[in-house]
């Protein structure tokens, strides 16, 4: 376990990154909605209904599976140099970064 505190987990994941998944689903999406109204105005409301669901129910876990690969892509193990980094963080290291606060609860 001391072997774990000679890494560090980045995660560089934008939403870049994912941007153009999302806009793939919503088009699938709008797609099935379509279908789903041109379906509705055959008189034909449970097809219409059954379709939506079937097309929710098959792109969710492809959608699902490419937000987890990518997001396992951008996590990295960095490993850093046990000479540069000290274990007693000093006050005057954490007043050298002037945009870092403490985390406060939203209320």
């Amino acid at each position: 376990m001391s072997n774990l505190s000679r890494y560090r987990v980045v995660c560089t994941l934008s939403f870049g990154d994912i941007y153009g998944q999302i806009i793939v689903w919503l088009i699938v999406i709008f797609l099935s909605l379509a279908s789903a109204l041109a379906l509705m105005g055959a008189s034909k409301p449970i097809y219409a209904i059954s379709v939506v669901g079937l097309i929710l129910v098959l792109t969710v876990p492809f959608l699902l599976f490419a937000f987890v690969t990518t997001l396992l892509n951008h996590i990295e193990l960095m490993s850093i140099d046990p000479a540069t980094v000290s274990r007693n963080v000093t006050p005057t290291s954490t007043a050298s970064v002037p945009n870092q606060r403490p985390a406060q609860a939203a209320g």
